[in-house]
């Protein structure tokens, strides 16, 4: 088998992956994704204790143990360019020799959930709820460098670009399921399943105007009340469908949570978001170690 060439993996001097600074041994195989470095230790105050603390740039890795049950928390920072970088470099942790540079013959598959915050797009999906991602839609266009077909659901795909009018020329979006195993263990009666939007962008791609007009200033309604087979958008972000995404390829299990601190329907937001973070955290957490 030929190795991987050094240019493709990139390694540090001291052998670890070259954004992450991590080396097989630091990680768990339970993984909890922040998008805020700031919210790594908002988690990991809650451990018995952290035994393992590392950071280069905006990737923070925290490893240590709650309730017993090992878990790592890592910040991706924002966006589904740093995602590509996370997942890329926790699967070659563990599927891939590090020092032969070769893929090993039998894989292991993560356990990965994301935490993170939102705004919701229903009127029935309040402030302070929890929406977990059923279905994830890139409108980023990053996974289509890799070879996704097998991946995604066409048929809300074709659905969603009929409902929108969708401008092909910003890239065909891409519809990924979370993982039903994570799902099954996470998934309470109080908390919402969703549709999420992953944006490729803060400001125009979510349909923000400031200085600059952008190529369709009614996407947002038309996304709001798109609906396939009760299958409705429900909240916008920017790093599920990218984790969806490549969870799948790679053969993880993924799955977001979000805990909504606004909703864009009625006008609300959060009269304490910090909490409704809070107790997404905990209940996170507990799920976990059962």
């Amino acid at each position: 088998m030929t190795a991987i060439k050094s240019s493709e993996l990139i390694l540090n001097p001291d052998g670890s992956v070259y954004h992450l600074n991590l080396k097989p041994e630091h990680i768990a195989h339970d993984i909890i994704f922040v998008g805020d470095q700031h919210r790594v230790e908002k988690i990991t105050q809650h451990f018995d204790s952290v035994e393992f603390t590392t950071q280069k740039r905006e990737f923070k890795t925290q490893t240590g143990t709650y309730k017993g049950k090992k878990l790592t928390v890592i910040s991706t920072g924002i966006g589904p360019d740093n995602i590509d970088i996370v997942l890329n470099e926790l699967d070659a942790l563990v599927n891939i020799n590090l020092n032969t540079k070769q893929p090993k013959a039998n894989l292991t598959s993560l356990n990965i959930v994301r935490i993170g915050t939102s705004g919701s797009l229903q009127a029935d999906i309040p402030v302070d709820g929890i929406v977990m991602s059923e279905y994830a839609i890139g409108l980023d266009n990053m996974l289509r460098s890799y070879l996704i077909d097998e991946v995604t659901d066409k048929n809300i795909e074709e659905a969603f670009i009929s409902h929108t009018n969708w401008d092909l020329r910003k890239g065909k979006p891409y519809v990924v399921k979370g993982s039903e195993k994570l799902a099954k263990l996470i998934e309470s009666d109080t908390i919402h399943k969703g549709f999420t939007g992953t944006a490729g962008g803060f400001y125009g791609p979510q349909g923000r105007v400031l200085r600059l007009n952008i190529q369709d200033e009614n996407l947002n309604q038309k996304m709001d009340s798109f609906n396939y087979n009760g299958i409705r958008m429900t909240n916008l972000e920017m790093e599920t469908a990218a984790i969806y995404g490549l969870g799948k390829l790679l053969g993880h299990e993924t799955l977001s949570m979000n805990a909504i601190i606004a909703n864009r329907a009625n006008g609300t937001f959060s009269e304490d978001p910090y909490k409704a973070v809070d107790e997404l955290i905990i209940y996170v957490l507990n799920k976990l170690v059962g």
